[in-house]
This record gives C-alpha cells, sequence and structure tokens, in this order.
C-alpha cells in the first residue's frame, strides 16, 4: 500500500525524493509521480482530514473508476468546462457518456457522475461552480459592525462605515472605509473594487439600500440614476437582493462576518487621525487573508481568483468613471432650481415644472422627461450665488439685463442722429440709475411709433429745449402724431366735399340758398 500522507510529509520538509523511497519503500518513479502530481493540484501542506484515502482519491481521481471498471472521467477538463457560460454538467455527463461508448467502454450513471465531481470539486478548486460561475457575480454591501478615527478638531471619534465587495465563486474579497454610506461613497466603492480585482464581473448583487436602489420594488427595483450609470459605463447589470432574503447575498453576507471578526475587531484599538491611514490598515489586513489558506481545501482565495476567475471578468475602462448624482427639483417662478443652497437658471418656459438635475464634481445639468434643458459650472464657495443664463430669459427680463448705457447709445444709432444726440445728453447730465429708467421708458415708446417720427420728434425736442427730458419728448411725440392725423383727417375731407367728386349733394339740394 502507497502511504501517501507519509511520502508528502517527507517531501514538505525537504527529504529528497531517493531518501523517501527508502523510507516508505516505494519506487523513485511512484514517489515522483505523487510529488508531481501534489505540485500540479497545488497541494502545498497537509491538514488533518488528509488521510491515505483522501490523498489517492485526491491525487488520482482517474484510479478509482479504472478500479471499477468504469471509463475515467477527465475532471480537470469538465471543471474548465463547466465555468464557461451556458455549460450544466448535465451537457457535460452527456458528451462524456458519448465519448464512453465510443470506446467500447462502461460509462459512469448521471447520479454517481455528478457525486464523484462534488468530491473532485470540493477537494481540488475553492468551490463548485455549479450554481456560480466565474467572474459571473459580484456581492456588495456595508458591513454591520464600523471603526472609528480620532477626531482633531474635537478630540471625539468619527464613525467609518465598511464596504464589503466579494465573488461568490472564489469568495475574494474587497473592503474599503468611507466616513459615510452617501452615493457618492458607494459608487467610489465600487470603481476601487474593480480596479483591486483588475475587471468587472457580468452582474453585480447589492443590498436594497437607498445608495443603490431607489424604490425596493417586489417585481423590479427602482435603481438609483447614479448608480444605474456606474453600471452602463462599466458594462454591467445591477440585479438588487430581495428584501429579507440574505440568500440572495449569501457570500457577500458571510463575508461581512468573517470580515467583522478578521479585521474590523483585529483594527479596534488602532488609534489613527486619518482615513487613510485606516484604509492601509484595512487593505493590508485584506490582503493578507485573501492570500491565507484554506483550512479544508488546498489553495487561497487569492490564488483561486487569479487561476480559475480573473480570466472572466470584463476589462476595465481606460478611464475612470466620474461620479455623479440625481436629484429632484422644481423650478421657482424666478426660472432657478435650488442646489445645495446655489441658484441655477432653466429656460421660464419650465416654470413651476419637477425636472431632474444629474450633479458631478464641476457640472450641473437639467433634464425635463430624459431631454437636457440647460447646464451649468458648479458654483462653489459664498452661499447664495445665481449661475443665470440670458437665453433662459422671458423677453422683457432680457431686455432689462441688457440696459446699460453703452447698449442705450447703441439702440440710439438705430433711431437716428437727433435720438443718439439726445441719449447722450440724458446720460451726460442725471445719474446713471436714473437715466437708464428714463431711456427704458424712452425704448418703450418704440413699440407705437416709427424711427423716423421718434428722431423728428428729438429734433424739434433739441430746438426748443437747452435741457431737454422725457416728459417733454413724449408731449412732442404725441403732438407730432396729432398733427399727423389731423392732416390726414383734412384732406379726406377735403376730397369728400369736393363736388368733382362722384355724385355729392350740396345745400342747393336741401334748401339751403335762399332767393
Amino acid at each position: 500500500m502507497i502511504q501517501y500522507r507519509k511520502i508528502l510529509e517527507l517531501y514538505f520538509t525537504d527529504v529528497s525524493q531517493r531518501t523517501i523511497s527508502t523510507s516508505v519503500g516505494s519506487s523513485r518513479n511512484t514517489i515522483s509521480d505523487i510529488v508531481k502530481r501534489a505540485e500540479k493540484l497545488g497541494l502545498e501542506r497537509l491538514t488533518d482530514n488528509m488521510n491515505n484515502h483522501w490523498l489517492e482519491e485526491f491525487l488520482f481521481p482517474e484510479k478509482q473508476a479504472i478500479e471499477k471498471g468504469f471509463f475515467p472521467p477527465d475532471w480537470e477538463k469538465i471543471h474548465k468546462e463547466l465555468q464557461k457560460k451556458n455549460v450544466t454538467l448535465k451537457l457535460l455527463h452527456m458528451e462524456y457518456d458519448q465519448q464512453a461508448r465510443d470506446g467500447g467502454k462502461i460509462p459512469y450513471a448521471y447520479r454517481t457522475f455528478a457525486e464523484n465531481y462534488g468530491k473532485y470539486a470540493k477537494k481540488y478548486k475553492a468551490t463548485m461552480p455549479i450554481r456560480r460561475k466565474p467572474g459571473e457575480i459580484l456581492e456588495i454591501d456595508w458591513a454591520g459592525s464600523t471603526l472609528s478615527i480620532n477626531d482633531r478638531s474635537n478630540g471625539g471619534n468619527l464613525t467609518v462605515y465598511v464596504f464589503v465587495a466579494t465573488f461568490p465563486y472564489s469568495q475574494y474579497s474587497y473592503v474599503e472605509g468611507f466616513l459615510d454610506m452617501k452615493s457618492a461613497n458607494w459608487l467610489t466603492g465600487h470603481i476601487h473594487a474593480f480596479e483591486y480585482f483588475g475587471g468587472v464581473p457580468d452582474s453585480l448583487v447589492p443590498d436594497n439600500l437607498k445608495t443603490g436602489v431607489s424604490k425596493a420594488l417586489r417585481g423590479e427595483p427602482i435603481l438609483n440614476e447614479a448608480y444605474r450609470e456606474l453600471a452602463d459605463y462599466y458594462q454591467t447589470v445591477i440585479v438588487p437582493g430581495r428584501v429579507r432574503s440574505p440568500k440572495d447575498k449569501a457570500s457577500v453576507e458571510g463575508t461581512v462576518g468573517f470580515i467583522s471578526r478578521q479585521i474590523i475587531a483585529a483594527l479596534r484599538h488602532y488609534q489613527c487621525f486619518d482615513l487613510r491611514d485606516l484604509n492601509q490598515q484595512i487593505l493590508s489586513k485584506l490582503n493578507e487573508l485573501n492570500q491565507e489558506a484554506f483550512q479544508k481545501r488546498p489553495g487561497s482565495r487569492k490564488k483561486a481568483f487569479d487561476e480559475e476567475e480573473k480570466s472572466y471578468l470584463h476589462p476595465l475602462r481606460q478611464t475612470r468613471f466620474k461620479l455623479s448624482e440625481w436629484r429632484s427639483a422644481k423650478v421657482q417662478p424666478n426660472y432657478h432650481i435650488q442646489i445645495e443652497r446655489m441658484y441655477y437658471s432653466v429656460p421660464y418656459e419650465y416654470i413651476q415644472s419637477d425636472v431632474d438635475i444629474r450633479l458631478s464634481k464641476d457640472l450641473i445639468e437639467v433634464y425635463f422627461k430624459d431631454t437636457r434643458i440647460a447646464s451649468h459650472m458648479r458654483l462653489y464657495g459664498e452661499i447664495g450665488q445665481f449661475s443665470t443664463l440670458t437665453d433662459h430669459m422671458p423677453d422683457n427680463h432680457r431686455l432689462y439685463l441688457e440696459h446699460t448705457p453703452a447698449n442705450s447709445r447703441e439702440w440710439a444709432k438705430t433711431i437716428g442722429s437727433n435720438m443718439e444726440e439726445f441719449v447722450a445728453i440724458l446720460l451726460k447730465n442725471g445719474s446713471e440709475k436714473k437715466a437708464l429708467n428714463q431711456l427704458m421708458s424712452l425704448r418703450s415708446l418704440e413699440k407705437r411709433h416709427s424711427k423716423e417720427n421718434m428722431d423728428l420728434a428729438a429734433q424739434n425736442l433739441l430746438i426748443a429745449s437747452s435741457n431737454p427730458t422725457v416728459s417733454v419728448y413724449k408731449t412732442i411725440l404725441a403732438r407730432n402724431k396729432k398733427r399727423e392725423h389731423a392732416k390726414d383727417d383734412g384732406s379726406l375731407s377735403k376730397m369728400v366735399t369736393n363736388e368733382n367728386f362722384g355724385f355729392v349733394r350740396g345745400a342747393n339740394y336741401f334748401g339751403g340758398n335762399p332767393k
């Protein structure tokens, strides 16, 4: 009988194969085969449950089938094929069955085939990929326990919340601390996790947190818009776990407890004043845990991830996702929205409408029914600042905003030289504010009078007065208009009373001319 355990115990203590052969009574070829197979399968140390029978089945599973007269499956090949999408153990058994019959051998029944594969996967791999494909799912949650850092300002403590992301297949994890559980940190945790893993999974399974899910409906939860944007950017999908269904994310639930014990508890007395310092300690502990050997199987989380899972992840985008946050607001009567006590304009047609706002570090975008209607550079500093675009204003507001001395002079040029001189006198004689108010009244007359009449009235005013005013100008303009109307009425009267015009009866007809 081959003493597998003793052979490997001696080999792991650096005893030569020649000496091992003499000690256990097995040939050097047998010793070499056992050592090579152990190295190939990643077996680096022995645990208490690894007896001779266990090691024989683990190192040479094909011998069990041959001894019983069955066609030996290639479990390594089966395990790799099962990692591919849409490949099931049932399909692989059908292929194995056909291969055995083509070679005139006896195949295992499906039940025995599945049991033997389960034993192989349990001993050889980190986990059985029957339910979880490598790189398929990343489960995310906040740990229930927290850490703290010292607050320099008041000597108290600041709570640190722990973000955890875990691959169910390999149990490979990422952990980071944040000062709050708001959307920005939730998204930042995802981005840092993707960069730590060096890739992106097919799907994300978060808890039904408000930072990830706006409304946890039974059928189809409504996702936070910023979270959906992150998933679209990295070409993955979000599948929130059901409410009160921890089995939907059992891996991360288990990892949260494990992290709480191994990292959070280990750092509970660690004194620091900076979040970056604490996260460096967390990362150091995390790397130790990911590289720590499994207790009941060979390898580690890191090894299982690198060898079996990492190649199935989607590649990272070259540029990092820019964080954004979505909010909603109602447009105020002054056609502005308020965001963090700053005010941003939107087109006045949307007054009293509900709009969605996308906030990034430098930009604010306003959407109405998925259509962008405004964008502004984000304001910082003193509260109460306004960012107003003239295109968003009503016409009368825009006119008032553009009402300046220079603009008034430009307008006067369009009327005529006399108006230009009149405007210059108004701006020179009075205060700027008073002059602008007078000019606003003056410019409104253009709606009811032609430019020629306005310039003529200005000419009359300049001739008649050395100190022209707007009120006198209006009087002259109105008098000129009356005279023009009167002149037009007189011409019509002459036309009507002319005896050569039509059949006009004079005074003789009505007896108004006595003899």
